[in-house]
């Protein structure tokens, strides 16, 4: 909060929450190369790998910030500055040696040969978060893929298969003990078994409309990776519905009172996805509707009689249909648009009209016998139809579709009737139609706090409203993507992931859940003393949660991309490895304020330890380094003790010795190498390795967890292991989504396990708590925290 406060006297960062907008779709830390604000504040130019100069508006908040970009370098562009008073602007080529100068326009005069962005040049480019949803390529976020790079075979490939060879190992593993250290109760027995208990997580960034009150208010359904989600919002307890095989994208909730709690959810996949129809109350599966629709299906929903279902798909055409949903029976198909399509929905007193709405699309749709014929929503005198993204319904035919512009369109038979001018002052993500009284819920995005709430409640005819503010930890006003409404109640789902209440009489906001935004997951660990532990994700944040609580306890924004975590013995420093190669320290008891940071390496750090004596921090790169740091040489400094040397590939993991005085270094080889703490020196004299007790081991390398790789199993299949802190389990997480527990030593191929399934993606972590009460596992692509209790 004190970094907010400040005025800087120049500004050339290219990171930043004030600069996230600048950097293009799927670039990495390297593409945008310089950044320079013009004095009067009001204007950010950057320089980028592509050859561009660009203009955006300071500042530039959000990803994918609406630009002007102008060609002419032939390559990189290194720098860029403004001059005095703003008049010109200079950039400099790199390969190419040459400085441009550009004279600067008021916008008034023209933009020359800008563009405005690179989405739809027939609209003044799209919103950030709408233009994130329209990119997204759901072909590479199935289990086609691995996650992590591999430079050698995996370790079943690497033992010889002559007849004489044994995969059992003479000597078990020398791993601390619970037992050698305290007398504080811990569990003495191994960890059998896993029951998922609470899911920090809900899938809100590229998806509307699926977050629902059931059970008349007193719970809430919601998905995230490939689980379904029932919340009890009195008690704080979850329930899963876990038969969906890869990401939910989308959910609704049946109405109708003779299907009362019965919920459907849509789910991506690259042939056949499915759509689930299930209990929220029991968690059965009713129906499974498939073999229609491919690569996804992005919208659902139930008819006024609850018996027909209607569901949008991914295809190139986005094709619409319905289905009996109770016998899996498809009554009729139609395709929708070319252009990604949004929503759909019944209206609430029909079961043969229907909406649809997307890029610059609506379509209203009559269902007769098994043909849908649709007409297209029609603009007076030859006006433009905008990008829409939501729909509801008001009395006497009319239906109400949110446009990304911030207004909403009144219809009635296709034609447009009038314009809800300024209903947000951005995207109108989600509407919500209440079925006892008629009132309309919108939930959108507004620029500023000053100029309406995120969340508004709407008369019958959208005339009258009143408006409630959901404001995040740090202050920012959240992006709202779902809503929904119940006995004096609203359900808010955000963009980040966030979920909140709001209490209309009083209007109140209680927030319920908190989860990581869009973004790879993979820094994880666990306090040494409590039931905490701490996440870090690609989404530039730093979090701690309470297991036992089962919340968020604080966050920090580091500015790059997190990649690594550690927790240091005392439970007072939090060490952090940034995408950028920086290692940054936090101070736990501070509230995870600065404590020190040092960047040594290009290549972004993939793990980082403290020694259990507290004195070394190691930090293990992507450049084939680990670099060793003496942190009580003076506070707040990081001063390098010394590195390894001769690593043969990226690291993956590091674990210390119970003395301090070794650490063992997995790579991207699968073997792992032993060298002397602070030095760096190798150690390969086979007593003293045989002689090496390890405080950790956190491995996927070496024949003591040989029989965690599947058979067949290909290079970078399994991301992560960790055993129990009593010794006699090891957890693994690999890129089938799947958690899976193991006896250690587990030294067979094929050795037995028990699987655990709801990540939709790779598991790129796996930790236990320090009384292996918890076991917390960590989803990549979808962002997600799972808290397994251990039985």
């Amino acid at each position: 909060r004190r970094v907010h406060g400040i005025q800087w006297d120049s500004w050339t960062a290219v990171l930043g929450n004030q600069c996230e907008g600048i950097w293009p779709v799927k670039s990495d830390v390297t593409d945008v190369n310089a950044a320079h604000l013009s004095g009067d504040g009001t204007t950010l130019a950057t320089a980028d790998d592509f050859g561009f100069v660009k203009l955006f508006a300071f500042p530039a908040k959000g990803k994918l910030a609406k630009f002007k970009k102008y060609p002419g370098h032939s390559a990189h562009v290194t720098n860029i500055r403004w001059s005095h008073d703003d008049a010109l602007l200079g950039s400099v080529g790199g390969a190419d040696t040459s400085l441009a100068l550009w004279r600067h326009r008021a916008a008034a005069e023209g933009t020359g040969d800008s563009d405005d962005s690179d989405t739809d040049s027939e609209e003044e480019g799209y919103d950030s978060d709408v233009a994130v949803e329209t990119s997204i390529d759901y072909a590479t976020k199935t289990y086609a893929t691995n996650v992590r790079d591999a430079s050698g075979p995996p370790p079943d490939d690497q033992l010889p298969d002559e007849g004489g060879f044994t995969r059992t190992v003479n000597v078990v593993p020398k791993v601390k003990s619970v037992h050698d250290s305290d007398a504080r109760k811990r569990r003495a027995t191994a960890v059998s078994n896993l029951e998922l208990e609470f899911i920090f997580g809900y899938r809100a960034f590229d998806c509307r409309n699926n977050l629902h009150y059931i059970n008349d208010g007193a719970d809430i359904v919601f998905h995230a990776a490939g689980a379904g989600i029932v919340y009890n919002i009195e008690k704080g307890v979850q329930s899963f519905y876990l038969d969906h095989t890869d990401d939910i994208i989308c959910l609704t909730v049946n109405q109708h009172p003779k299907f009362k709690g019965v919920v459907a959810s849509g789910q991506i996949g690259l042939s056949n996805p499915q759509i689930d129809v299930w209990d929220a109350n029991s968690k059965q599966t009713l129906s499974v509707i498939r073999g229609f629709h491919s690569k996804g299906v992005c919208s659902v929903d139930f008819s006024s009689s609850g018996r027909l279902l209607a569901s949008v798909g991914l295809d190139e055409s986005h094709s619409l249909a319905v289905w009996r949903w109770q016998d899996g029976t498809r009554v009729a198909t139609a395709r929708c648009s070319e252009r990604r399509v949004f929503a759909t929905a019944f209206r609430p007193d029909s079961d043969t009209n229907l909406v649809t709405v997307g890029v610059k699309h609506v379509k209203f749709w009559s269902l007769v016998g098994g043909h849908l014929a649709g007409s297209k929503g029609v603009c007076p005198r030859g006006g433009k139809l905008p990008t829409m993204l939501s729909v509801a319904f008001g009395a006497e035919g009319l239906t109400f579709t949110g446009a990304m512009s911030g207004e909403v369109y009144a219809w009635r038979d296709a034609k447009l009737e009038r314009v809800v001018a300024a209903a947000h002052s951005g995207p109108v993500f989600s509407m919500f139609t209440t079925i006892n009284d008629g009132l309309i819920v919108t939930g959108g995005k507004e620029k500023t706090k000053g100029e309406g709430g995120s969340v508004k409640l709407w008369d019958q005819e959208m005339k009258r409203s009143r408006s409630f503010q959901v404001v995040s930890e740090n202050g920012e006003v959240e992006v709202v993507k779902s809503v929904s409404r119940c006995r004096g109640k609203i359900i808010v789902g955000t963009r980040d992931s966030d979920i909140y209440e709001v209490k209309e009489k009083q209007g109140d906001v209680t927030t319920l859940l908190h989860g990581h935004c869009e973004g790879e997951m993979w820094g994880l660990a666990t306090h040494a003393t409590r039931d905490w532990f701490v996440s870090a994700s690609d989404d530039r944040s730093v979090r701690v949660w309470d297991a036992a609580g089962k919340r968020m306890l604080t966050r920090v924004e580091v500015g790059a991309p997190a990649r690594s975590a550690a927790w240091s013995p005392d439970g007072e420093l939090v060490a952090v490895g940034l995408g950028t190669g920086e290692l940054l320290v936090l101070s736990a008891a501070q509230g995870l304020v600065v404590w020190g940071r040092k960047r040594e390496r290009d290549g972004r750090i993939n793990d980082v330890r403290f020694s259990p004596d507290g004195r070394y921090l190691a930090a293990g790169s992507q450049d084939k380094a680990v670099d060793i740091y003496d942190i009580q040489r003076g506070g707040g400094s990081l001063h390098r003790a010394g590195y390894c040397k001769g690593i043969p590939s990226h690291v993956l993991s590091l674990d210390f010795s119970t003395d301090s005085k070794f650490i063992r270094v997995s790579t991207g080889t699968y073997t792992h190498s032993v060298f002397s703490v602070p030095d760096g020196a190798p150690v390969v004299d086979e007593v003293v390795l045989q002689g090496l007790v390890w405080a950790s081991w956190t491995s996927v390398a070496g024949k003591e967890v040989l029989g965690v790789w599947p058979k067949e199993a290909a290079s970078a299949d399994v991301n992560t292991a960790h055993v129990s802190h009593n010794g006699k389990s090891v957890a693994s997480g690999d890129d089938f989504g799947q958690v899976k527990l193991f006896e250690f030593p587990c030294v067979e191929r094929g050795a037995k396990y028990n699987k655990f399934v709801g990540h939709s993606a790779h598991v790129t972590n796996v930790r236990f708590t320090y009384n292996d009460k918890y076991l917390v596992s960590a989803g990549g692509d979808d962002s997600c925290l799972f808290l397994w209790r251990c039985v």
